[in-house]
């Protein structure tokens, strides 16, 4: 295996506290949109995809024990937590400095009516909601501004572990 085993356990754990992060971040998205009523924008459904990606990434690490695996998805972890961080301050700035015509989507009857099914069905999933609107806080900070903390916190825990498998 190439680490020792009390360290492997400890990595491998770190990846799967990143994992499971991902996968209540993503619980509670759901949740603010199913129960609570909250539309997603197009840039809220790029975070998603950006958690599932840093999610698939941990689980797979987490649940191997080959360092080479190790390196490869924290390295790719890594790189899908920037990015979602970085949609996350783009939105972030957009709620801070909002456009004079902020459009960021269509609704969805209008999507059907307009475009033939083959086109709308890919629009449906991009979201519908406003990027720029501030629907929801917790501590004076909007989705964006937590989803960005998430991103470089979840980021942060990757590659520390890439960084104590560099030492050793």
């Amino acid at each position: 295996m190439g680490v020792a085993t009390g360290r492997a356990r400890s990595l491998r754990r770190v990846f799967g506290l990143v994992a499971a992060a991902c996968v209540a971040m993503l619980a509670f998205g759901l949740y603010l949109q199913h129960v609570v009523g909250l539309e997603p924008c197009p840039m809220c459904i790029v975070q998603r995809y950006a958690l599932i990606l840093v999610a698939v990434c941990a689980g797979v690490a987490g649940a191997s024990g080959r360092k080479g695996l190790w390196i490869g998805a924290g390295s790719l972890g890594v790189a899908a937590a920037a990015f979602g961080a970085f949609v996350a301050a783009r939105q972030s700035w957009l709620q801070w400095y909002p456009p004079e015509f902020a459009s960021c989507s269509r609704d969805f009857y209008g999507m059907i009516e307009t475009f033939p099914l083959k086109r709308a069905i890919p629009m449906i999933f991009k979201g519908s909601g406003d990027c720029t609107a501030i629907d929801w806080t917790f501590l004076g900070g909007s989705i964006a501004n937590w989803s960005f903390v998430c991103f470089v916190l979840l980021g942060l825990a990757l590659l520390g572990v890439l960084l104590r498998l560099r030492r050793g």
